[in-house]
């Protein structure tokens, strides 16, 4: 984080700054698109369902959460933080990443993963993202970080990849492409610009076996996490590892990581007093809630972001309310290869 003050409260910034649109009416905009529409329509509408989100929800990510937007399993001499380093660093040792490397981030948020991976692999990565704000914030950390070299960042759609066939060694994905209106296309346009015997790796976010279609509670939850992290809809682990297959790729292994954990991966979520868990309390959900109304009151924080807050605590609720039941996990691993 950049650490200016009006990232540590709440967004109080209106004008455009790295792409950024203003917060005011995005949130009825992007709430619309759960309340009047259904999965298919929001499927066709996939770039305002997931910009429009990421346009709301990204400074609040990275103040309560920190630059990697993913969840992670981690044990108990482990802090959060590390345990998230962990698990990007693993992916990149399965996908066997060096020096020599050139690799592509789907989806890579403001960069946290892809600046992680890169330092420790020595890889040369591109980050690729579909949001105007987050790859500015990308872009500005990564020069601030010494990476310039090393990490570069394209603007695009992953649907529709703007780089030649067999451009790079590997690819990775870290809960990322569950945004994509069709697994089979974002995999194909995965599979078109990786070389012959290149490598993809990705942690899905997918509903698990447990999961029953006709439980009103299961299906809650699913509405409740697709609603609070702007999900066209979400698909079952067995769904997506057929995409892929059917996308051209050899499926190396597949499974789900959240058990080898001693701490629920939903755990960050629910209430706790640490410096950064304040923000997950009743006392913190409080505080940010009634100060953002406050601030909203006396027009220093622009309109939508209690709004905004409340959306986000909701979809967490749900992510707990999965992850209990265990009809949800955000870290089912999947390897697969192009074949030569």
């Amino acid at each position: 984080m950049d650490g200016d003050i009006s990232r540590v409260t709440g967004l109080l910034r209106v004008e455009k700054q790295d792409g950024r649109v203003e917060m005011k009416n995005q949130i009825n905009e992007y709430t619309d698109l759960f309340d009047a529409k259904n999965a298919e329509t929001r499927k066709s509408q996939y770039t305002d369902v997931v910009n429009k989100y990421y346009d709301l929800a990204t400074d609040f990510y990275e103040l309560g959460w920190g630059s990697s937007f993913h969840f992670a399993p981690r044990h108990k001499w482990e802090s959060l933080q590390s345990s998230i380093e962990r698990h990007e660093l693993w992916l990149s040792n399965r996908l066997g990443l060096t020096e020599k490397s050139t690799a592509i981030d789907i989806g890579c948020g403001v960069g946290g993963p892809l600046r992680n991976i890169a330092k420790f692999s020595g890889a040369k990565i591109v980050g690729l993202n579909n949001n105007e704000y987050q790859i500015g914030r990308a872009r500005r950390i990564a020069e601030q970080s010494g990476l310039t070299g090393q990490a570069s960042f394209l603007k695009g759609d992953f649907m529709n990849i703007p780089i030649p066939e067999g451009t790079f060694d590997a690819a990775y994905a870290i809960e990322a492409t569950c945004h994509a209106p069709d697994r089979v296309g974002v995999y194909s346009q995965i599979y078109k610009i990786l070389k012959p015997g290149g490598k993809f790796a990705t942690y899905e976010w997918v509903m698990t076996e447990a999961y029953d279609p006709q439980n009103a509670t299961h299906n809650a939850h699913k509405l409740g996490i697709e609603r609070g992290n702007g999900l066209p809809d979400l698909e079952t682990a067995a769904k997506v590892v057929q995409a892929l297959r059917d996308a051209g790729f050899e499926v190396i292994e597949h499974y789900d990581r959240a058990p080898a954990t001693d701490i629920p991966w939903y755990y960050p979520l629910t209430s706790r007093f640490t410096p950064k868990g304040i923000f997950h309390t009743w006392l913190g959900k409080f505080a940010a809630k009634y100060g953002l109304t406050m601030l909203e009151y006396l027009r220093v924080a622009p309109a939508g972001s209690t709004a905004t807050l409340e959306m986000l605590r909701k979809g967490a609720d749900a992510l707990i309310g999965a992850g209990e039941s265990g009809t949800f996990t955000p870290m089912y691993w999947i390897l697969c290869r192009k074949p030569e």
